[in-house]
């Protein structure tokens, strides 16, 4: 079985300051108001290996169908580094609209798609929107 906490823990402490400080003030919030909830570490490969993704942390658990028929589990919130900055994805919204139309307003210096919000510093941000964002996800049906 894969250490998830340890792998957590090498992703976050890879990152220079003042990154690595963000990325472990969101994550000390996400294991604190959701203690329950499922971890996830995606390294960012594909089955064969190839990287495909920044590594991410996810949080909570939500199925996922697929047109075939099949399904599979996967995380609500996800909390990536990227070059630029830090991406906050809030997967499994119905309406691609809805992060944009509700935060994009009062959340600050941050870039908002159907499904994530990108900004290069918790500083330039309202840290209480992203976390209106993380909890309306979080709790809609439950955070598994």
């Amino acid at each position: 079985m894969t250490d998830i906490p340890a792998q957590i823990e090498a992703y976050l402490a890879s990152h220079p300051e003042p990154k690595q400080a963000d990325l472990r003030r969101l994550h000390a919030h996400m294991v604190a108001e959701y203690p329950d909830c499922r971890l996830w570490f995606n390294d960012g490969r594909n089955e064969s290996g190839k990287v495909v993704a920044n590594p991410n942390i996810g949080y909570g658990v939500y199925p996922i169908s697929y047109a075939d028929g099949s399904s599979r589990e996967f995380y609500r919130i996800g909390l990536s580094a990227n070059t630029s900055g830090i991406s906050v994805y809030v997967l499994g919204l119905d309406d691609k609209s809805f992060l944009m139309r509700t935060y994009g307003a009062s959340i600050g210096k941050a870039t908002i798609t159907g499904y994530c919000i990108k900004f290069r510093r918790l500083s330039a941000i309202d840290t209480e929107v992203l976390q209106s964002a993380i909890r309306h996800r979080m709790h809609v049906d439950g955070a598994g």
